[in-house]
């Protein structure tokens, strides 16, 4: 069999976890990002962020920052990043359902961040063929200090998903 014979018999090479294969208790760690001056700017322009404790570092130093400071908001999104990054949900998330997010302490440009997730429940859902899947994610700095914790719940497709029919 040649690739032009037929594409839909061969495995892709990325396929994200079903949620019978994030039990409760998996652990892994993401990659490395570094926060960039651009990465802060970009996202305070788009997101409206405009705030001086985001825009003016004087105005940061007096309340105590050593730094420019990067809103939790961003921090989460890098961190969101590098768990999609993982592919572990490649083609088989199907909605992100609910959160709870606790800032632990100050992100500044030029640090670097990785994230730990851990599944801390994982059950069928409902509907056949979908799982609940409920993780603790802890952003990390290059210091290995807790910076960010959150607590998504998301909608995996589980091993017999079966696409709805119209």
């Amino acid at each position: 069999m040649t690739h032009e014979d037929t594409t839909t018999e061969i495995p892709p090479l990325v396929r994200g976890m079903t949620y019978e294969e994030m039990p409760k208790g998996q652990i892994f760690r993401t990659a490395r990002r570094t926060i960039t001056e651009t990465d802060l700017v970009n996202f305070i322009t788009w997101g409206g962020f405009n705030e001086p404790l985001f825009w003016d570092a004087s105005h940061a130093a007096d309340g105590g920052y050593t730094g420019r400071l990067v809103p939790g908001a961003l921090t989460y999104c890098i961190a969101e990043g590098l768990v999609l990054q993982t592919n572990v949900l490649h083609g088989t998330g199907l909605a992100f359902l609910h959160m709870e997010l606790t800032v632990l302490g100050p992100v500044y440009v030029g640090d670097t961040l990785y994230a730990i997730v851990e599944t801390t429940d994982s059950r069928p859902s409902s509907k056949p063929g979908r799982g609940v899947v409920t993780s603790r994610i802890t952003v990390r700095n290059q210091r290995d200090e807790g910076v960010l914790v959150y607590t998504p719940v998301r909608l995996i497709r589980g091993k017999d998903y079966g696409a709805p029919t119209l």
